[in-house]
């Protein structure tokens, strides 16, 4: 079943590409014996930043230059995910209305399932699924609040980060988490005033952190006008051949087993059972110690 099954994924058959996904997603019994059987080079490209950037106008931007390329192109969408009944909102998608009916376009929108980061060792497996089939980039554009902007750079080959003029104020506080994590910077919303000074100061600081082989450019779009999206994908291009450098592979492939080994020694743990853990613990000692708490549990889990 699951040769067949890899076949269908790597011809690029979308409902078998979708099934495998929701194994992903739902942990499958049979998830994992199929992702060893799938192998892929897929360049995946993570697009963040601040709510009102307009990532994904600029993602709708990008996907229709590269068809008209002939380049085909998947997409995971990342969508906040309430810490209280996990609901997905997925209304802002709806800005990629337009390529849905794209024949080389597949789109999936997923929750984040209450990650603190907003991400989840599921993406990883999910983007695994996609690198066997027949796209030549896999973009995933996450909500780009707190700590998934930091998340995200251990997933994506390459790192965009979206801001806008208005962000200057910000850039401050932000600079050193920014800085680290991002590889590509795009200043959206161009036209707006402040936006070539915006720029001019990203650039300063992408230059104290350049390395011979690669110095952050920076990009002004306007997503809505098609503006600055040639120059954008030539600077994807550009990193995508940059990211051939041994070292960043190995802390990309690092990175990505340590959030999956991670989430499998926890399995068997859930935040419910914790907190039923809690609540009888405290009814028997109200002065119960944390670290006395949860010691069980890390001797449950060190082997």
């Amino acid at each position: 079943m699951l040769i067949p099954l890899a076949a269908e994924i790597e011809k690029g058959n979308e409902l078998h590409i979708a099934r495998a996904l929701s194994w992903a997603e739902n942990q499958h019994p049979e998830i994992h014996p199929l992702l060893k059987k799938l192998h892929g080079k897929s360049h995946i490209i993570g697009v963040t930043g601040p709510p009102g950037a307009g990532k994904s106008t600029l993602v709708n931007a990008l996907v229709t230059h590269w068809r008209s390329q002939q380049k085909r192109v998947a997409i995971l969408a990342v969508d906040p995910s309430s810490a209280f009944n996990f609901g997905s909102l997925l209304g802002d998608r709806l800005r990629m209305q337009t390529l849905f009916l794209n024949e080389g376009v597949f789109i999936r929108s997923v929750s984040s399932r209450g990650s603190l980061g907003g991400l989840s060792a599921h993406i990883i497996e999910m983007i695994h699924v996609l690198k066997h089939a027949p796209y030549d980039y896999i973009l995933l554009e996450t909500v780009g609040v707190g700590q998934s902007e930091v998340e995200i750079a251990g997933i994506a080959d390459t790192t965009v980060v979206v801001s806008v003029p208005e962000s200057g104020d910000e850039i401050q506080t932000l600079k050193s988490g920014i800085m680290e994590i991002a590889d590509i910077f795009v200043v959206n919303k161009s036209d707006r005033d402040g936006a070539e000074s915006f720029a001019s100061h990203l650039r300063n600081l992408a230059h104290t952190r350049a390395t011979e082989q690669w110095e952050n450019p920076v990009i002004l779009t306007q997503a809505d006008q098609s503006k600055g999206i040639e120059l954008l994908a030539e600077a994807l291009s550009q990193h995508e051949a940059f990211n051939h450098n041994k070292e960043r592979q190995i802390l990309l492939f690092a990175e990505k087993s340590f959030a999956i080994i991670q989430e499998h020694r926890m399995r068997d743990l859930s935040l419910g059972q914790i907190q039923s853990d809690v609540r009888a613990a405290l009814d028997e000692n109200p002065d119960l110690n944390l670290f006395e708490f949860i010691e069980p549990y890390f001797l449950k889990h060190q082997s």
